[in-house]
Parts: structure tokens; sequence; C-alpha cells
């Protein structure tokens, strides 16, 4: 075998954002990287880039000619180790592999969250589900990284298949750190957000499955327990107007902040209070283990991401799913009990450590040292 590796996934940022350090880690092992997407743009720790189009649906007709065009590259290039992310580019990844595995070469799949999940509607599971089981059958390893999506493949994927859990992706501990009241304060005062007022930040895409609605109908049906609150939602995306436009209508503008894509979001949770979300489907969300790591209480619904991260009373509240009033409790509670909050911090800042780049990186680097 050539000492070649591929990562596919459907977009080019997704290697930007989240495994950088693992292609770094496999050139220093002596591997040539390559990685293919549909976009292409610079990448450090990349040797070579493929431009495959890649339909964001796994089942559209256009991923037949991104089978094709994928299929050839890997029969020409020998690939010691694929590792396929992203839902679409790995079907089309394990289906464009068969004759490379007969040839040894490793397939890996890192699941970044199952569309079937518990509380998934019945469309995902019909659809998703049958697809990941046969599938597992030409994989020679899957890895999770929730307790929940770990558990069920495991027990009803392909037996021939190795399953791992790891703890995320993986957070730089660097740009993401608690900080003093001081400090809190100044940059407040730099970024000219509220000195008097309790901040939360709810950092997170503008797309119904991330609910950011839930949380303005909150703020409006219990408007005392959001006394003296000031909230941040950092991020872009398709539903941004029309939610501001529905914040203004509703005169909430003064409590709920639009404060678009930040550049700085580290120092956005540095100065904020809690970390929040009202996110439906998560696989492990790394907005709150940054949030944790900059020592937030988190306050979240239900779900097998949140629950990987969130130990409900230790270190953050779970709430049941569009529950506002237990949302808006848990922000009261926080918000009027300072022992409460930073007893919350301390526990967070522990439990953490799991989460940091370090302990991920550990984790994927001995699974691929099981097969290279």
């Amino acid at each position: 075998m050539s000492r070649k590796i591929l990562f596919t996934a459907s977009i080019a940022h997704h290697f930007k954002a989240f495994h950088l350090p693992y292609l770094q880690w496999l050139q220093e092992q002596g591997y040539e990287t390559h990685v293919a997407c549909n976009d292409v743009i610079d990448l450090p720790y990349v040797d070579k880039i493929w431009h495959i189009d890649f339909a964001r649906n796994p089942f559209s007709s256009k991923n037949i000619k991104a089978y094709k065009r994928l299929k050839h590259i890997i029969n020409t290039e020998n690939y010691s180790l694929i590792n396929c992310h992203t839902p679409s580019a790995s079907v089309v990844t394990r289906l464009a592999s068969l004759k490379a595995r007969k040839k040894e070469t490793t397939l890996i799949y890192t699941a970044h969250g199952f569309h079937f999940y518990k509380g998934a509607p019945f469309v995902y599971w019909a659809l998703f589900y049958p697809v990941e089981l046969l599938l597992s059958k030409i994989t020679d390893a899957i890895i999770t990284i929730n307790s929940e999506d770990y558990e069920l493949i495991k027990k009803n994927g392909a037996k021939s298949t190795d399953y791992y859990l790891i703890p995320g992706i993986g957070v730089n501990k660097a740009s993401f750190h608690p900080v003093d009241k001081n400090t809190k304060m100044a940059l407040r005062t730099a970024k000219d957000f509220p000195l008097d007022k309790k901040i939360l930040v709810y950092a997170a895409e503008f797309i119904p499955r991330k609910n950011h609605k839930f949380i303005i109908d909150s703020v409006l049906q219990y408007p005392e327990l959001f006394a003296n609150t000031f909230i941040m939602f950092a991020g872009s995306g398709r539903d941004e107007a029309q939610l501001k436009t529905y914040t203004e209508n509703l005169k909430l503008s003064d409590t709920i902040k639009f404060i678009g894509f930040r550049t700085d979001i580290h120092e956005i949770y540095k100065l904020s209070d809690i970390g929040i979300s009202a996110s439906k489907q998560e696989g492990l969300p790394i907005n709150l283990v940054e949030e944790m790591m900059c020592a937030l209480p988190l306050v979240a619904p239900v779900e097998r991401g949140h629950k990987e991260i969130i130990d409900h009373g230790d270190n953050g509240f779970l709430f049941p799913q569009n529950d506002k009033k237990a949302f808006a409790n848990a922000i009261y509670k926080l918000n009027t009990d300072e022992k409460l909050s930073e007893s919350f911090s301390k526990n967070g800042v522990i439990k953490v450590k799991k989460f940091e780049l370090s302990s991920s990186l550990k984790a994927v680097t001995n699974i691929y040292k099981n097969y290279l």
C-alpha cells in the first residue's frame, strides 16, 4: 500500500473547522494527505485536494457522478486509509471504496451525529437508519462522538465492524479559558456590552434546527424571569433576518441582540455569564464545550449531544425540549444564585478537560494506529 491518506466531506470548511490537527499528525507520521470535497480552499497539512461535487442529500442523483469520479481516484491512488465525514460524502465514499477495501485499504466513517436519534421524526429513521446499517457492513470502523450513537450502532450495526466512542473532535484550550471579573468587565467595555446585566450567549447558525424562536418566545412569555438579562445571538444563517424582524416586532430588541458571525467568539464567551442552547439535535455541540472551557454554566434542552456535556444540576441545567417555563426558571436560578452559578462554573472547568483537543487527538490517533 502507498503511504497516502484520504479524508472526504461535503465541504472543505469541515476540514478547516475540525480536522487540521489530525491531518497534521498524519503528515508528521510520514503520510501524504489528500482530501476530497465539493469546494477548493487553501488548507494547511493537505498535500492534494480533489474536487468532488457531493450533493448534500445522500439520495440525490448528482451523487452518481460524484461516486464515479471518487471511485476512479480511490482505485488509482491506492490509499492506506480513508476517513469519511458528513452523511452524504460518507455514503458515496463507502460505496466507492468497495474495490479498494479488497486491496487492504482501511475505511473509517466518523459520524458527527446520526440523523436518526431518540425523538427524531419517523422519516429520518425510515430513510437513514436502514442505510447506515447496510453501509456498516462495508466499513472497517465507525467512530462516534456521543454515547447514544455509539450504543445504537454498536448493538445493531455489522458485527464485523469495529466501533469507537471518542470525546468529540476536540477544542484547543489556548483560546478558550476562564477569565477573572475585571477582565470580563474590560471586555464588555471594549465591545460596548452592558456592565450591569447578566449576559447569555447562544452561538449557532440561524436554521430551524437551532430553534432560536424558542428562546425569543420564552422571553416574551416569562419576562419577569429574564429581568436584568441580555441575550446575544452570535452567528449567521438563512433565518437571521426573519428572526431579527420577529424580535423587533415583539419589542424585545433591548433584551435580545443579534451580534452576527464573530471571529472573536472566544472573547464573547469570556464576557458572558451563561451559555445557552435551544437546539433540537446535536452530535456533540462545540459551542457548549467552548463555553464550558470559559467557565460558563450551561442551560440546554435534553438531547443526546447536550447530555454528553451537561450533568444536570452539576455544571448546568437540562430542560425538556420546548419547555419554556423550565428554560426560564433555569436562567432565573443561575441569575439570582451566585453560589450555584460559581459551583456550576468550577465543575464545568473540571469536566471539560475530557473534551480538550489533546484528549480527542490521542483517541483518534490511537484508532489510526490500529490500522496503519
